[in-house]
């Protein structure tokens, strides 16, 4: 994305959310302000933040420090944090977004604090939607597909399915450039039928929304990318992740530990270095930066607490693009144009 698509959008960035901050946060804003043109506001402690940014070059770069009071911590409960904290780094972001100042916030902190500071102090519910998700790009044998909900509710309603096949399908068109987004329904077996009731009442509210429903897709599906879209509980969705980032885990130390048993299988690892390298880079998750938030009224991008420098980087690059996009206009348009039956308060 060129700086032409972007040199009017500001993104706010939280830097006091992550594990490493403030340096993690001000680097990756750093880059994203000098890659791709967008404006950039910090949010955090005024000294603090000004003390870091001041170890890097960012002259003529438009990146600027918004005071904020207070710091959410990982280990702080999300809903107090969202009631007790308004002057931390995340409400201040947010609040940025709702007054216009800019289009997208952007953190590396606590998720569940950045969910409930969205829904309670912040931006609010697009009208209609029943619940916000979680939305993460997810690597597959053929490049990305989207994975929503991944955390956010952990009890659904086959209505709350449905919305979210209509904005996974929003964000990959807008994200992944795909035209017409497959959407799936993750349950175990492809038939329909197959599933719990949650599923399967689902099953037909996608069928009869107007996306491209495709049906039932197992686990093993979302990787050979039978859909660009997977919806499911978030629940199952946080399992989908986890357990994924621990078999990635398993696999990489296993090739380590063998490849590092004998000198020719050393060897042989120096030989396939460069594939190894490459087929790190076709998952690595700092290409995208983060989970979107769908469904609240604004951009909001929540990252993995151990995020590095790149992947705040890459979460402004897509913060931007979608503001650029109309990510949330695309879904109040779709929620508007759902049946009332369908729609939520």
């Amino acid at each position: 994305m060129g700086n032409e698509a972007t040199e009017k959008l500001t993104v706010v960035v939280d830097a006091m959310g992550g594990d490493v901050v403030p340096s993690v946060p001000v680097e990756g804003a750093v880059l994203g302000a000098r890659e791709f043109g967008v404006n950039v506001i910090l949010t955090g402690p005024q000294d603090v933040v000004n003390a870091e940014l001041a170890k890097h070059d960012h002259a003529g770069l438009p990146i600027r420090v918004h005071h904020a009071d207070e710091v959410v911590e990982m280990t702080d409960h999300a809903a107090a944090s969202a009631r007790g904290k308004r002057e931390s780094s995340i409400g201040v972001g947010l609040n940025l977004v709702k007054q216009g100042e800019a289009q997208a916030f952007v953190s590396m902190g606590n998720t569940g604090a950045v969910m409930a500071a969205a829904l309670l102090g912040g931006l609010g519910r697009i009208r209609g939607v029943k619940r916000p998700a979680l939305c993460t790009v997810f690597p597959t044998k053929k490049g990305f597909c989207v994975l929503l909900d991944t955390g956010a509710n952990a009890d659904c309603r086959p209505e709350y399915l449905a919305q979210f096949g209509l904005m996974g399908s929003v964000y990959a068109r807008s994200i992944l450039n795909i035209e017409n987004p497959r959407v799936g329904i993750v349950s175990n077996g492809e038939e329909e039928g197959k599933g719990s009731e949650l599923v399967k009442e689902s099953f037909g509210l996608l069928k009869a929304s107007g996306l491209n429903f495709i049906g039932n897709v197992e686990g093993k599906d979302i990787f050979e990318h039978l859909a660009d879209v997977v919806v499911t509980d978030g629940f199952t969705g946080n399992v989908i992740i986890k357990t994924s980032e621990g078999v990635a885990k398993l696999i990489t130390n296993g090739l380590r530990e063998e490849l590092m048993r004998t000198t020719l299988s050393k060897i042989g690892g120096l030989l396939a270095k460069s594939a190894f390298v490459r087929a790190g880079k076709r998952m690595d998750y700092t290409e995208f930066g983060g989970a979107v938030l769908l469904g609240v009224d604004g951009i909001v991008i929540v990252g993995h607490g151990r995020s590095n420098a790149r992947a705040v980087r890459s979460a402004v690059r897509v913060a931007a693009q979608a503001a650029r996009h109309g990510v949330v206009e695309s879904i109040r348009q779709g929620i508007a144009a759902q049946p009332s039956a369908e729609k939520g308060a």
